[in-house]
């Protein structure tokens, strides 16, 4: 199956002003307007989609205070087992080198509270400083937790280290002694209706952040989180299906070896996507009738309860037939 990789909406050019590897295995772009002047605006939790020099299309998130419009910044891990994304941006994108990149997005966007917790896992710090940024220019009360490997594999830790907000962070790192790895129990052990917390990284990590403050009884509103990457679920005994679309009556048959999203463009019809693992929420669908086979990580609980969203890039059908709609 080979990969549908395009920019949705109006696309930006951009120069990398700046390339600079920043800890082991982590590489950090500046971007630029190619015409000059500033670029649209964002805020804190935003990502872009970036056509990298091999043609694939890849979301990152933008890591810098969205108070400076004159460039935006990515920080990039290189998977050595990956799609050839990450690869791409460290082996080809040069200094110098124009890009296309889409507006910036948010599906990970800060709340207002008289107190937010942020958890960074790995390179998911990127949105995550971002935040930091932001809570800082707000003069906003918050906390960071940041958990990494090792001090060399740490993004951007000169840069926090130095930054306004040093003393609100703590750094946990694996090689490090038991005392100072993070303990999430202890860290969210008072409940606060007052208090938002957010969640970036590994799926491991996120799923411990996210279980824990379940257990220890946090309302669901006031998580909330964005993985980078996710596992599309196949199961053994996934089968063929119908979907059709409500306004035009058009039927297209999903065999149990392709996803609803490459069938529908088999089929002529236009269908955006991005990441295709159901995280950046681009494809997203209405659900008119039927019962869907959510498989994605973007959607809420509630939405995926009432059952009226869907992400045709990963899920599938519980029912003989899906009615969709854009």
């Amino acid at each position: 199956m080979n990969e549908v990789n395009q920019i949705v909406g109006d696309v930006l050019s951009v120069t990398v002003n700046k390339k600079e590897l920043i800890a082991e295995g982590v590489m950090y772009f500046e971007l630029v307007s190619k015409s000059g002047g500033a670029l649209p605006p964002f805020t804190a939790g935003s990502h872009i989609d970036v056509q990298l020099p091999n043609g694939l299309v890849r979301q990152y998130s933008l890591c810098g205070s969205p108070s400076i419009t004159s460039s935006y910044e990515i920080g990039v891990l290189l998977e050595t087992n990956g799609r050839g994304g990450s690869k791409s941006a460290h082996q080809d994108l040069e200094l110098g080198a124009t890009l296309q990149i889409s507006h910036p997005k948010n599906h990970f966007p800060l709340q207002k509270a008289k107190h937010s917790i942020l958890f960074a896992g790995g390179i998911g710090v990127t949105p995550i400083l971002s935040m930091a940024e932001t809570l800082t220019d707000q003069s906003a009360s918050f906390d960071m937790h940041y958990c990494s490997r090792t001090a060399a594999k740490t993004a951007f830790i000169k840069r926090i280290q130095s930054a306004p907000f040093a003393s609100k962070v703590q750094f946990h790192f694996d090689d490090g002694e038991d005392v100072q790895k993070l303990n999430a129990k202890e860290v969210l052990k008072n409940v606060d209706p007052d208090t938002h917390l957010y969640v970036c990284g590994p799926k491991g990590f996120m799923d411990y952040i996210i279980q824990t403050s379940k257990e220890l009884g946090w309302p669901e509103a006031q998580v909330h989180y964005e993985f980078f990457k996710a596992e599309v679920l196949v199961k053994d005994d996934d089968g063929s299906f119908e979907v059709e679309f409500a306004s035009t009556g058009q039927v297209v048959n999903v065999s149990a070896d392709t996803t609803i999203a490459y069938a529908l463009i088999e089929a002529g019809v236009a269908i955006p996507l991005s990441c295709e693992q159901g995280i950046c929420g681009t494809c997203v669908m209405k659900v008119v009738e039927g019962v869907p086979d959510h498989r994605d990580v973007c959607l809420s609980d509630e939405d995926k309860e009432i059952k009226k969203m869907f992400t045709p890039c990963c899920s599938r059908a519980q029912s003989t037939r899906l009615v969709l709609d854009f």
